[in-house]
Parts: structure tokens; C-alpha cells; sequence
């Protein structure tokens, strides 16, 4: 019904209330104008695509995600969804596993073979490990890094514990001698448990790897499929999926890479337009450089 479909005013009150109120029947009949013209004349905005999963194996949903105009300077994501209490987290070092050179992220799979891999975060010219690595409740040489505040971790030592979250090292306690948790790997926190975006505006565009905690406890894994700037992300997630706790980013760039397992692909997909996402996250999206940390999810 259009604003010129709306009985006059005096079909709502009596005569007397018109002629008292008569500034206030103006007034609605014009806001009602704004709003149906609002709705009509605006550009007919595309909406955050909803997230279809397909379900690979118990615990484990993977689907791409397009963003859409709500996040415009966002491209396509592959979005893999993890329960902590189904999966398993291992962090690998190509040096703690004795290896001369580190491998691309193809070779850890066949190495490891873990249902997901992702690549952990930034490294030195050298392939140190800039931040906390744990591996085993152990540390594997690395100090902590004084700016970067995430630290994703996962299978507790001590009871009572998530089996994997992320921690924001300026409001929460991670004890180096004595680590709660067996696995850990240090990066930038992206987003934080007040909302609060953790990055600059600025910022480079690059391929991303992002790390999320959503509010269910599951973990979310994201990788771009373009070039982004990591504000623009975490602005996303404040406005178009708002289940993301908190959420931290990995290395990025010629980096930025994720893999899952080819045999865990079902030859019918639920939706047939997903046949090409097995592609997808199995590489196909650019080159591969070597990875010196990764971390992998399995079936417990």
C-alpha cells in the first residue's frame, strides 16, 4: 500500500481530534512518505549471502561465503567450521619434525594427514616463528610477540577448560611456564569480546587467513578469496555475522592457505552448485609457498 492508499486522517479520529491534532496527522502522513520512498527509490542492496554448509565429517562444515553489499570491499571467503569438541588441533613446525626445508601446505597434508590444514602466523626470513608456539605443552624457541595480543589455543592440560578458543593476551593470563594448554600459536587479534576492531584502518590489502571464535564455541576458519584489508574483514563480521565472538588473524598474503582432505568429499553434494568447492579447498585458488607452521584439525 502506497503512501496515497492511506485513508485521510479524519477516517482515524473524530473531527474535534483533527482539528486539535491536525499537525499530527501531517506529520505521520509524512513520515510514512519518507519511509515508503525510503524502501522504493534506495538501490536494492544485496544482502550477506547466507551461509549453506555441507557437512564433510562430524564436526566439520565447510562453505564459501559471499558477503555481498552489506561488506563491499569484502571478496568471497571459504569458511570452514570446526566444534572443538569433534576436533582435534595439532600445531607442526617443519624444525621441531626434524625437516631440512619447510614443505607447502600439500606436502604437510600428506605428511600429517589431517582433514584440515591452515596456515599459523607470521614467520622470519629465517622461518622462525614470530610469537608463542607450543607444540605439546612444550615451546618450540619462540618469545612472545609484545604488539600481536591473539593466541589461538587448543587441547587443555588443565580440567574445566574449552578444547579451543582464542585468547586476547591484554584482558586474559596465558602462563608460559606453565601453559593451560598443549597447543598454542601467536598473531594479531583482529576483533575482540567488546566489538572493538584491534587493527588500523589502514592496512594493506592481501590475502587473508582468519581464525574466529564464534558464540556456540565452535571455531571458524576463513580464507579470501581477493586481496582485502583486515579492517574491512573484521568490519564485516560486526556487520554480517554477528555469531563471531572474536576472532584473530594468520599470516597473510603469499601465505594465506588453507587445505582440506579430497577424500572427505561426498560425489553428491546437498546443493549441486557446491561441486566446485572441492577444487577450492583443495588449492586450486594460486600458488603454494612453503609453510614453515601449520595447524591441523582431525576426528578425535
Amino acid at each position: 500500500m502506497s503512501c496515497c492508499d492511506l485513508p485521510p486522517c479524519s477516517n482515524w479520529m473524530s473531527v474535534g481530534a483533527v482539528m486539535n491534532r491536525s499537525w499530527w496527522c501531517e506529520g505521520t502522513q509524512h513520515a510514512v512518505r519518507i519511509l515508503f520512498l525510503s524502501v522504493v527509490l534506495l538501490p536494492n542492496l544485496c544482502p550477506a549471502q547466507d551461509i549453506l554448509w555441507e557437512r564433510l565429517s562430524d564436526g566439520l562444515m565447510v562453505s564459501v561465503w559471499k558477503p555481498g553489499d552489506v561488506c563491499p570491499t569484502v571478496p568471497t571467503m571459504l569458511v570452514v567450521d570446526m566444534d572443538p569438541e569433534r576436533t582435534k588441533f595439532s600445531v607442526h613446525h617443519y624444525a621441531q619434525e626434524a625437516l631440512s626445508e619447510p614443505p607447502r601446505i600439500d606436502e604437510w597434508q600428506k605428511r600429517t594427514g589431517h582433514h584440515v590444514l591452515f596456515n599459523a602466523g607470521l614467520f622470519r626470513e629465517n622461518f622462525a616463528y614470530l610469537g608463542l608456539l607450543y607444540k605439546d605443552g612444550r615451546p618450540l624457541g619462540s618469545r612472545r610477540h609484545t604488539s600481536w595480543q591473539g593466541l589461538f589455543v587448543a587441547e587443555p592440560i588443565a580440567l574445566g577448560l574449552k578444547k579451543a578458543r582464542i585468547l586476547d593476551l591484554t584482558a586474559e593470563r596465558f602462563d608460559e611456564e606453565q601453559p593451560g594448554y598443549r597447543e598454542a600459536a601467536q598473531a594479531l587479534m583482529l576483533l575482540d569480546l567488546t566489538g572493538k576492531i584491534r587493527v588500523r584502518e589502514g592496512g594493506k590489502h592481501a590475502y587473508q587467513t582468519i581464525v574466529a571464535e564464534t558464540k556456540a564455541g565452535h571455531i571458524l576458519l576463513l580464507k579470501s578469496l581477493g586481496a582485502v584489508r583486515l579492517y574491512d574483514i573484521a568490519q564485516c563480521f560486526k556487520d554480517a555475522l554477528p555469531a563471531v565472538r572474536q576472532a584473530m588473524a594468520m599470516d597473510g598474503g603469499s601465505s594465506s592457505d588453507v587445505r582440506i582432505l579430497g577424500s572427505l568429499w561426498e560425489k553428491d553434494f546437498l546443493v549441486p552448485d557446491h561441486a566446485s568447492w572441492k577444487s577450492l579447498f583443495g588449492g586450486s585458488t594460486g600458488s603454494h609457498i612453503p609453510l614453515p607452521t601449520v595447524i591441523g584439525a582431525s576426528p578425535r
